[in-house]
């Protein structure tokens, strides 16, 4: 992929990087690449004097037994070189794979151990996908840099020993054969160019037809394709995404077409002068029959290794961007503190405060949130109402610490959390946000969240306050049963709603002092929401709760009610208090309470 600017780091400094990651997870893989190209080296000095060998046998008229000798010792040499030499390559490949292995692990943990701002950052997002294509493969330059650090080394212990060979020639053949291979270099390399800047059009047409790919196979649209008809609306955008890349190939082919005849032409100039020189050699200067075929075998092996050279310091260099990527989506800055951090100090109680708090997310032109003052007292029930986009979610995540401020500061028992472990301050928190994910795991591994010493009787407490005990209990294997189909075949698939209750009931497992409920009863029906709310007392019980909700009567379970509208808090009391007021809270109340009034006009 194409880069802007410099890179952070040159391609010295990224071979050292993955030197020292392969060092510490397998030095076999420095090693390999050493002795690949020796043996790459030596094979081909086998081969390239075993014909020579035997006319020169032949041209001296030497006994049979010594020619059979010569060709016994050449054999034998190829046959143990090379059996070295594929011991060695089904080997080295398992120990590249684990290095690169090692930096998907490190990008993996890099993405989910980042600072939550950072996910929400075009940038960010970007260096991650860059990151990732880098180690998508073996053909990727995480793994390929050893197969290219292989190649410039036999290609470089080529060049010298054959430059001790053609050293008894024309220093003009010399000169001819690298003008030559230069020539053909920057043909290739244009040629290489010109696909590699266009990498990132490529690579969009390969991620829209796996797009579409995976949305026309998918569980979660296999519905709606079928209700809405999608098929052919799917095919056609994979036939445009297509057709797009075919002319996109054929583009690329015009381009290696040229150039692979300018290669040909360049070829065939190398090996004539050659030919005229050693033909010359041997009519005027007595070069015999096996050095002729020496030395013409050296010449066009020779543009090799020099191409060789010049093509592998190429690829050394692309790869080198690649891995550039990678270091610096790893190395990218986080806003928060983790283990350089303060530890949050044990104490029964948390009073969360927010002062003078604003908040503005990166590119829009306001603030959700501007100058607010909270303070959530230890033990209170508090609800967080207002319209769709008032802030009620981002004034959630700033007390959870998902979010800082960008004017004012959330204090934790009156000091700002920004000096805590945010790890640690995470810790207080159980969360049900309103956009949630199950992984496919056991329906006890998801609730919680780990699959050492899970306890199963603080599990199914926890399923029964969510309400969910008779959900699980016609399951095939209760706890045990699988979720989801993409990794298990036998796995269930749980309706929205009840997916909701498993989201709770995660929530209430790992029991945090803090309960944040975000929309949490927004997919049940009207029955089991009103059995949540008659059970939010005692799931709420010795906790500080924030509970946002849209539904206005599940807020009478509520010590107090905040209003957020216009970026700060417009009324703020009780259910009956803010009814008595009249105001925003009563009207919007009035509303909602029209729908369940039966035979009521509207």
């Amino acid at each position: 992929m194409k880069t802007k600017g410099k890179p952070k780091y040159n391609v010295f400094q990224n071979i050292q990087w993955m030197a020292a990651i392969a060092w510490k997870r397998r030095k076999r893989v420095l090693l390999f690449c050493i002795l690949t190209a020796w043996l790459e080296v030596l094979f081909n000095l086998i081969q390239l004097y075993i014909v020579p060998e035997v006319l020169s046998c032949v041209e001296q008229k030497v006994p049979v037994w010594e020619l059979v000798r010569t060709i016994g010792v050449f054999t034998a040499a190829i046959f143990f070189v090379q059996g070295f030499k594929q011991y060695v390559s089904e080997n080295t490949i398992f120990s590249r794979v684990d290095v690169r292995s090692a930096i998907i692990g490190m990008i993996a943990q890099k993405s989910n151990m980042t600072s939550y701002p950072n996910t929400l950052e075009e940038h960010f997002v970007k260096l991650r996908e860059k990151a990732h294509f880098a180690c998508e493969g073996n053909s990727q330059a995480t793994e390929h840099i050893w197969e290219t650090l292989t190649k410039l080394l036999i290609n470089i212990g080529g060049l010298i020993a054959y430059l001790g060979i053609l050293s008894h020639i024309s220093g003009l053949l010399l000169l001819v054969i690298i003008a030559t291979c230069v020539a053909g270099f920057f043909v290739s390399r244009y040629t290489n160019n010109w696909r590699y800047a266009r990498r990132d059009e490529e690579e969009n047409y390969f991620q829209k037809k796996s797009y579409i790919r995976a949305k026309s196979e998918s569980i979660e649209l296999a519905k709606d394709i079928r209700v809405f008809g999608l098929q052919n609306w799917l095919n056609e955008l994979l036939d445009q995404i297509h057709d797009l890349y075919l002319d996109f190939s054929l583009r690329c082919e015009r381009v290696e077409v040229l150039a692979d005849i300018t290669e040909v032409a360049l070829t065939a100039v190398r090996n004539g002068i050659a030919y005229v020189v050693l033909i010359n050699m041997a009519l005027h200067e007595g070069l015999s029959v096996s050095e002729f075929v020496l030395y013409f075998a050296a010449v066009t092996t020779f543009t090799t290794w020099v191409m060789g050279i010049l093509q592998e310091m190429s690829a050394l260099h692309k790869e080198s961007l690649d891995i550039s990527l990678v270091r610096e989506f790893l190395e990218y800055p986080e806003p928060f503190r983790f283990e350089k951090g303060e530890n949050i100090p044990a104490t029964e109680s948390y009073e969360l405060r927010l002062e003078g708090v604003s908040f503005r997310y990166p590119g829009a032109e306001a603030d959700t949130l501007h100058d607010l003052d909270l303070v959530v007292h230890p033990g209170e029930k508090l609800a967080i109402v207002g319209l769709n986009g008032a802030g009620k979610t981002t004034l959630v995540k700033l007390l959870c610490g998902l979010l800082d401020p960008t004017e004012g500061a959330v204090l934790l028992n009156g000091k700002d959390i920004r000096s805590y472990n945010r790890r640690s301050y995470y810790a207080l928190f159980s969360a049900v946000f309103q956009e949630f994910s199950i992984l496919d795991v056991t329906v006890a591994e998801e609730i919680a969240q780990t699959t050492a010493g899970i306890n199963y009787e603080r599990i199914a407490d926890c399923v029964e306050k969510a309400g969910l005990t008779s959900v699980i209990e016609r399951l095939p294997n209760g706890l045990n049963t699988h979720i989801g189909r993409e990794v298990y075949l036998d796995g269930t698939l749980f309706s929205g709603g009840e997916t909701q209750r498993l989201m709770l009931a995660r929530a209430l497992y790992k029991d945090g002092p803090v309960l944040l409920l975000d929309e949490p009863t927004a997919a049940l029906d009207p029955i089991s929401e009103n059995d949540i709310y008659m059970k939010y007392s005692e799931m709420t019980e010795g906790k500080t709760s924030l509970f946002i909700s849209h539904r206005l009567a599940s807020t009478r379970f509520c010590d107090r009610i905040i209003l957020i509208a216009d970026g700060g808090i417009r009324e703020e009391g009780t259910h009956n208090s803010l009814l008595a007021l009249g105001g925003e809270y009563a009207n919007l109340f009035a509303v909602q309470s029209r729908y369940y009034q039966e035979g009521k006009e509207f």
